[in-house]
């Protein structure tokens, strides 16, 4: 996501280190307002972003200022944030009533999952929700809003299609709500695969009926314009109170979601980050501004952290590095931990500073950070509990056999062991130090991956290059090495 973009913003931003003017300046935000366009943001939008850009750039303050690239960057960032926001992620759910979420959308959007997934994360902040089938034109809407209750433990009302109508169903579910003690409820409309009279007149019917508290649009990010197009139809209708986007996870450009507020006027208030019913995240602009500058987003990382990750395990792990005794069993629930937040792909954009290595590991051949990982479980799985807790015991054969048994190459066995080796004394270290020291030494581990010269830099890139064709190929000259090897042994026997 993004990412067109973010390379556009690097490029000019990295150019302005040198001399600094009005007419570089503004050439350099004619190349981001293009890449703006190229990922589907309104021209509109894109136009009026850049020229604020730089009517704060142009300012004699920042011209003359001993480090006018930072001052951009700043005015970059500000804009940015304005563009997508403020944000309000607030629902109140007031005692004594029930509060009342209208959720529209066309069909496809995902409307349906959306409905179950806010259930979940406003159950989880102490709320009494219930989910409202509302939407009679899709019969299978209603099984799957039944199945997506059942899974997250909320009551779900539903009516007969054939014996009733939508709005119908939405007074008797605030009825169904006020007798089974839920204080909030989640209508789930009905959708058309376009914004036509008959939706929109159903719609503002049960909007008038209910005068529910919150209007919220769930729009698909991968439809790009279309998406504001929609956005702007439903709150000329029903005045919405916030926008939810959804599938932010997969290979969209993003421009709607910088286009929306700007166009419509309405917030993005939820962002949805996969099909798991608990990735549903507040979207917050500052944070988003970052990742599209290639900044990261530590705030969301650590956040999912603290919700994802195992503390009791990691305070275990912790001891045993401060006492020395970290093995490759711990170091196979480390990963294992780590992969619970997400592909690893994307938590490296995340982290600040790595997402220039996550953008060359995507345009490098052979290279999947994800693959690596479950290389790396094979391996450690496929050797004895003796052999992880000792891995010095690893000899030869013992990495033939490993190898072979994990469906890699003893060399790679070899450089697991050797990555493990620092690792391990690197935490150890890392175990006693300040929070401010471990950033600093994460820092410099960033230093050592980016470093074209550095030695793992280099691994990766000789991986890649080489690619598998050419591994075979490697493996079986070594083969036929080892034949002709055998083969000359036994002629200078017989002689």
């Amino acid at each position: 996501m993004f990412e067109g973009i973010t390379n556009a913003l690097t490029d000019v931003l990295g150019s302005f280190r040198g001399q600094l003017t009005e007419s570089n300046i503004r050439d350099g935000m004619g190349k981001v307002r293009n890449a703006l366009l190229e990922a589907d943001v309104a021209y509109d939008v894109a136009k009026a972003f850049c020229d604020r850009v730089v009517e704060e750039a142009v300012g004699e303050k920042v011209l003359k200022s001993l480090r006018p690239e930072q001052q951009i960057v700043g005015i970059v960032f500000q804009e940015l944030v304005n563009l997508m926001g403020p944000v309000d992620h607030s629902i109140e759910v007031r005692r004594g009533e029930t509060t009342v979420l209208m959720m529209c959308g066309l069909q496809g959007s995902g409307k349906t999952t959306t409905c179950g997934k806010l259930a979940r994360m406003l159950k989880e902040q102490g709320a009494k929700p219930m989910l409202v089938a509302a939407d009679l034109q899709r019969p299978a809407a209603i099984e799957q809003l039944k199945v997506i209750g059942e899974q997250i433990g909320v009551p779900v009302y539903s009516e007969d299609p054939a014996k009733s109508n939508p709005v119908q169903v939405c007074v008797n579910g605030r009825k169904a709500a006020g007798q089974q003690g839920c204080n909030l409820l989640i209508l789930d409309t009905a959708g058309r695969l376009h914004v036509d009279d008959a939706l929109m007149k159903e719609l503002q019917e049960i909007d008038n009926k209910l005068m529910p508290h919150q209007c919220l649009l769930v729009c698909d990010a991968m439809t790009g314009q279309d998406a504001v197009k929609s956005a702007a139809a439903f709150n000329e209708a029903l005045e919405l109170d916030g926008v939810i986007f959804t599938k932010l996870d997969g290979d969209t450009r993003g421009g709607a979601v910088l286009s929306v507020k700007e166009v419509t006027g309405v917030p993005i208030k939820f962002v949805g980050m996969g099909e798991q019913l608990d990735k549903l995240e507040p979207f917050h602009a500052d944070r988003m501004a970052q990742r599209i500058l290639g900044q990261g987003d530590v705030a969301t990382l650590l956040e999912t952290a603290q919700k994802v990750l195992d503390q009791d395990e990691m305070a275990r792990q912790q001891e045993k590095m401060l006492a020395g005794k970290f093995t490759l069993d711990d170091f196979l629930k480390s990963m294992e931990q780590i992969t619970k937040m997400g592909p690893m792909k994307s938590l490296m954009k995340m982290i600040p500073g790595m997402g220039q290595l996550s953008q060359a590991i995507d345009e490098a051949q052979g290279m999947d950070p994800d693959k690596d990982v479950k290389r790396l479980r094979a391996m450690i799985q496929s050797m004895t509990l003796d052999e992880r807790q000792n891995p010095d015991k690893i000899d030869r054969s013992r990495k033939s056999r490993i190898a072979s048994g994990s469906g890699t190459e003893p060399q790679q066995v070899t450089e697991l062991l050797k990555q493990f080796k620092t690792m391990s004394g690197m935490m150890q270290k890392m175990a006693g130090l300040s929070m401010m020291d471990r950033f600093k030494a994460v820092r410099g581990m960033e230093s050592e991956l980016m470093n074209p010269a550095g030695p793992a830099f280099q691994r990766e890139k000789q991986r890649s290059k080489r690619g598998p064709e050419l591994r075979d190929q490697f493996r079986d000259k070594k083969k036929d090495a080892r034949k002709s090897a055998k083969a000359q042994k036994k002629k200078n026997r017989k002689k």
